[in-house]
């Protein structure tokens, strides 16, 4: 689908392909279809390529060291980077901390953490969720105690992912009370090195090493590392979670998943006839098409409120649900193809079996109902 072929999103396009072309080793295009990439090293060098050409940060202003483009040009990128299989740089620097600094912290936070979101030497990482605070964000219990110029954190993180691999985790902690849960909750920036802070690996389903339990006992973090407001957190991890849902989307994703599927499904099996003249798998293949169209148009939409200034709000809840829910019929789908042989396409499995927890991470579909019952009906 391309609605927005006029002459200069065509010239955009070429422009971003050509760069694609003259940069991207072979050896570093993924094929697996994964969300983010895991090799380190291919998503620094990839990162530091796009920082020199000034596309590092493209939804950030210019004057933060970001592209500057409009919502179009950043549409057309993000789907050229997923159709190449460049390198998937983690979310939680450029996507999630770092517009929240620029947006809410001050000058010399702004000076001090954002050159190194855009370069890619300074990895990030989420600690929102707890064992008992995942969807119900707001129940968080990681306290954090005012100490002169420091605060005192205590407590606990689950399913912090790539932690193992980062420098720096911005959190939610608890600093003060109030008449609802979401008060008193503020918005700290950690170094990973401070003493008492332990990163505890979690192997997931998948078999892969992503997820993380973080631990603070007595961990000394600076005052002035923290957020905006002291008790104002909630609103800025409000603002965060609307970047991260809409991402979560993963419209572009899809639509390849799904064209692997047809080439998959219409390969005959040796001594057998091709998947794809089975009327239930075609009848399945054809449904889970049309979710996906409505999604796209549901996304090109909010691209269009966006390239008219108009506000975004409950749409990224929408986007959240459907798209997870597209995602994970896709990888379902993907398994079914496979069937016997699916030990042969490690990339699918893993894919499905990470896939299981996209309706619970960025915030249940649970709560995105609640969300949208709340904003757009009222309720």
């Amino acid at each position: 689908m391309d609605l927005m072929i006029t002459p200069e999103a065509a010239a955009f396009r070429e422009e971003v392909r050509g760069f694609i072309r003259e940069n991207l080793p072979a050896d570093m295009v993924d094929h697996g279809g994964g969300v983010f990439s895991s090799d380190k090293a291919h998503i620094k060098y990839w990162q530091k390529a796009l920082f020199e050409k000034g596309w590092a940060a493209p939804g950030w202003p210019v004057e933060y060291g970001g592209a500057g483009w409009s919502a179009t040009q950043k549409f057309i990128f993000d789907e050229e980077m997923h159709v190449a299989g460049a390198p998937r740089a983690l979310p939680y620097g450029t996507s999630m901390v770092g517009p929240v600094i620029y947006t809410f912290g001050s000058e010399a936070q702004k000076r001090r953490f954002l050159p190194g979101i855009l370069s890619g030497d300074v990895w990030w990482c989420q600690g929102y969720s707890e064992p008992g605070a995942g969807s119900d964000l707001a129940n968080v219990k990681t306290a954090a105690v005012r100490d002169g110029d420091h605060y005192i954190v205590n407590g606990q993180k689950a399913w912090t992912s790539f932690a193992h691999m980062s420098d720096w985790i911005f959190c939610l902690v608890r600093t003060g009370g109030g008449t609802k849960p979401q008060e008193g909750i503020s918005f700290l920036l950690m170094d990973l090195k401070t003493p008492g802070l332990e990163i505890r690996p979690v192997i997931s389903i998948d078999g892969l090493h992503h997820l993380n339990e973080t631990f603070f006992t007595d961990v000394r973090v600076p005052v002035e590392n923290r957020i905006g407001e002291e008790g104002m957190g909630w609103t800025y991890a409000k603002f965060l979670l609307q970047h991260e849902r809409t991402a979560i989307a993963g419209v572009t994703a899809s639509r390849l998943a799904l064209e692997r599927l047809h080439i998959a499904a219409a390969a005959p099996p040796p001594g057998g006839a091709p998947l794809i003249e089975d009327a239930a798998f075609r009848h399945k293949l054809a449904e889970i098409g049309v979710k996906l169209s409505g999604l796209e148009y549901t996304d090109l939409r909010g691209l269009c409120d966006l390239e008219a200034g108009r506000p975004v709000g409950a749409e990224t809840s929408m986007l959240k649900i459907h798209g997870t829910e597209v995602q994970q019929g896709l990888q379902e789908l993907a398994v079914e193809a496979a069937g016997y042989y699916g030990a042969q396409f490690a990339p699918e499995a893993r894919n499905y079996l990470f896939g299981r927890a996209a309706s619970l991470y960025g915030g249940s579909n649970e709560i995105q109902r609640g969300v949208i019952a709340k904003a757009v009906l009222g309720l």
